[in-house]
């Protein structure tokens, strides 16, 4: 054998080497081969289990291909969103274009909708993520949060009107059909809840009020995931304006810092008992205890953000619990979030009605209310000590979203998720307030 063969087969041997070193999800390729199989068997032969197994195996099958795809694709990665993004399109693609069967598409929907685990999810990373806050930052957080909502409300219906008398559109069609749908707080927080308001207050018909806002909010949903993804690449570019996921600026605070806790799978264990009992209280109290005042109600994970800020106000918690509260929280956000986000897709996206309201008009007003939203709570969160980035994702785009899936593609295409529990405060929160807002607005604009 002369030295060229031989180079040549130690060529073909370091590209076959570097092939096989490739990984999806952690995993070599043939062993990611070997489960796509699998998941392509049962889907020809249309056997997917129709339970919880059933579903998580197949959510994170299709998750992991198209999360290292969207990770991996140029531009794409950077500035629309990457691997989150990615799986939650093209899983809703799969639904739209008529390529799932109907087996798995129910069983992925009662994955996410009859067993609550999107429910889990954000329990779980409310706890983990409120915990993880020092005490003292935490109060001043929350003292400063709620202007910057206002604040981001106020900036939303500026840009909005702006555009609105760009395109001849009366300011009572923007405020109630464009902005106030927007800012809403999501579809069952919002829209639903806002087409009431409308009928009660204006006698119009809440259907076709509904059919309007739905549509708006959506549009106004791809641009917020958009944006996020460009808030992220900015924060990357200009330090100064992030806090990389912190939302107060601690320059000004006196401070104390703790080692982070040596601790055992128990404290994880407990992390995830102190996120299923809170949770219940916090579903009692909005369902059947104290679910609002008046026409203003109260979400659970409003009441569960309220409840974990109280735990940790109170010390009682140890350092050790906390740092178990927040292990689980990372595991949650970091290894299961590609697989939730196939759910997100399948049973919370509707492809078809984002492509018919998707016109010229409804996209300008729509990117820039969600930009006014963002300037608005830039600007308010940096008067209240906060990062401009971390403020203008959490209180202005988790509030121009469509709620808790929302909020979970707009931290994600941000990487931002130990931001959940503010955003959850916009959604929930945030969202009520905007409804007090809109019964003022509906009365004075609609009559």
């Amino acid at each position: 054998m002369n030295q060229k063969t031989l180079t040549m087969n130690e060529g073909q041997n370091a590209g076959s080497n570097s092939l096989l070193n490739i990984k999806i999800f952690g995993l070599s390729l043939p062993v990611f081969f070997f489960l796509l199989l699998i998941t392509f068997i049962v889907h020809i032969t249309d056997t997917l289990p129709k339970n919880i197994v059933g579903g998580f195996g197949f959510m994170f099958v299709i998750g992991a291909l198209f999360g290292e795809i969207g990770k991996r694709l140029p531009i794409f990665n950077k500035y629309i969103g990457g691997a989150p993004v990615m799986i939650f399109l093209v899983a809703a693609w799969f639904v739209h274009a008529g390529l799932l069967t109907q087996r798995e598409i129910s069983t992925v929907s009662s994955v996410m909708k009859k067993t609550d685990f999107l429910d889990l999810f954000i329990a779980v990373l409310i706890t983990g993520s409120i915990l993880a806050v020092n005490r003292k930052l935490l109060l001043k957080s929350l003292v400063g949060y709620i202007p910057t909502i206002l604040a981001a409300v106020a900036g939303a219906s500026i840009l909005g009107i702006i555009g609105g008398m760009i395109f001849g559109i009366p300011l009572d069609r923007i405020m109630m059909l464009y902005v106030l749908p927007i800012m809403g707080g999501g579809n069952g927080a919002g829209a639903i809840p806002l087409s009431e308001i409308y009928e009660a207050v204006t006698g119009g018909s809440k259907e076709q009020y509904y059919s309007i806002a739905i549509a708006i909010l959506t549009i106004a949903n791809i641009v917020a995931i958009v944006a996020a993804a460009v808030l992220n690449g900015i924060g990357d570019k200009m330090p100064a304006l992030t806090g990389n996921g912190e939302l107060l600026r601690k320059s000004s605070f006196d401070v104390e810092e703790h080692e982070t806790p040596k601790i055992t799978p128990r404290e994880i264990a407990i992390g995830l008992m102190l996120t299923a009992s809170v949770y219940s209280l916090a579903y009692a109290l909005s369902k059947h205890i104290l679910p609002g005042f008046g026409n203003v109600k109260i979400h659970t994970f409003a009441y569960m953000v309220i409840l974990i800020a109280i735990i940790n106000a109170s010390g009682i918690c140890t350092e050790e619990m906390k740092e178990g509260a927040k292990r689980l929280a990372n595991f949650f956000s970091k290894q299961m979030l590609w697989m939730l986000m196939v759910g997100v897709g399948i049973a919370y996206t509707d492809l078809g009605e984002i492509i018919n309201a998707l016109n010229f008009t409804n996209l300008i007003i729509a990117s820039l209310i969600v930009c006014g939203a963002i300037f608005g709570a830039a600007l308010g969160g940096w008067v209240m000590g906060f990062y401009p980035i971390e403020s203008s994702i959490t209180a202005g785009l988790c509030m121009a979203n469509r709620g808790g899936s929302g909020d979970l593609e707009v931290l994600a295409a941000s990487n931002r998720m130990s931001l959940l529990s503010y955003a959850q405060i916009s959604s929930r929160l945030g969202g009520g307030i905007v409804l007090v807002i809109a019964s003022i607005v509906f009365g004075m604009l609609g009559g």
